[in-house]
């Protein structure tokens, strides 16, 4: 039985139920407003001036310094801004 070999992204995405095709957008500091990010993950330490999001309640809480590495799944992001560091966020 032979499988096929997924890199970590789509890994992740198949396993929280998107395909690849989905849209992914990176960005630094510029603010991203009406978006759908339903998965955040930072790559670098960055740092998070604002958030928002839907289908949660406290997200302002990640309005933090957030080590390399740091993924988020909370709810729907629809705006974020960062003072510093680097953002992939995933689209439903």
């Amino acid at each position: 039985m032979a499988f096929d070999f997924l890199d970590d992204n789509e890994s992740l995405m198949r396993m929280v139920g998107n395909t690849p095709s989905g849209d992914v957008e990176v960005f630094t500091t510029v603010a991203q407003t009406g978006k759908s990010f339903y998965c955040l993950h930072f790559p670098v330490e960055s740092v998070v001036a604002s958030i928002a999001a839907s289908d949660c309640t406290g997200e302002t809480a990640l309005q933090t310094t957030l080590p390399a590495g740091t993924t988020l799944f909370v709810g729907t992001v629809t705006a974020i801004t960062l003072t510093s560091g680097i953002c992939i966020g995933y689209k439903k």
